[in-house]
């Protein structure tokens, strides 16, 4: 069987999982150690002899990466061909909203657009300050939206404005965004852990992509 033209919607270090132009989706290997897909890259890639992995052989030309800088310095890509970016701040851990300017700008530089949503509303304190920096992104023309994860106020309308697009959910550990996926699709795939009351910082719980 010839080469296809796949996207790769998961990754699990040196595994992936593609989606095939009719819509199946395979397991897949990656030829070589240089090459290095990541979540939303569209690859080559063909059926191993005798196997049901598949092989990945090249990447196809990228719209757009997000990137960051890993502990070595070195830019790490995160994601490929992005149409929206949706940042998530919270009031557990507290919000940086540093952080949120740095995603913006990100978007920015990737020509995308992007949107700020802060979860967790159903357990805000009275008199709770985000509403002010909410009208400051929506100001400066970013859409924003105030959630609960857990108990499903406005979930639905997030789910309008990541209808058809590649996107990719963002944000401090512990803001929620496992659980956000979690209710959007309807299933519990991604691990979630509590915010460590000792340090008040989200716990590290989505090893895949």
């Amino acid at each position: 069987m010839p080469q296809q033209t796949a996207l790769v919607v998961a990754t699990f270090s040196r595994r992936m999982r593609l989606r095939l132009p009719d819509g199946v989706e395979v397991e897949a290997r990656i030829k070589g150690k240089k090459l290095k897909p990541v979540c939303g890259d569209r690859v080559l890639a063909e059926p191993i002899t005798n196997e049901q992995d598949w092989l990945i052989g090249s990447i196809l030309e990228r719209d757009n990466t997000l990137q960051r800088p890993n502990l070595r310095g070195k830019v790490e890509n995160l994601a490929a061909n992005i149409e929206l970016l949706v940042v998530v701040a919270a009031s557990s851990p507290a919000p940086d909203w540093f952080i949120v300017d740095r995603y913006l700008c990100a978007a920015e530089l990737m020509r995308i657009p992007a949107v700020v949503v802060y979860n967790k509303t159903d357990i805000e304190e009275p008199g709770a300050t985000f509403e002010t920096a909410l009208l400051e992104y929506s100001g400066i023309g970013y859409p924003t939206l105030d959630c609960s994860a857990k108990v499903d106020p406005n979930l639905d309308a997030l789910l309008v404005l990541l209808k058809n697009q590649v996107s990719i959910i963002v944000g401090q550990s512990g803001v929620g965004k496992s659980t956000i996926i979690n209710r959007l699709i309807g299933v519990d795939q991604q691990r979630t852990a509590s915010v460590s009351s000792k340090s008040g910082e989200g716990r590290h719980t989505t090893v895949n992509s």
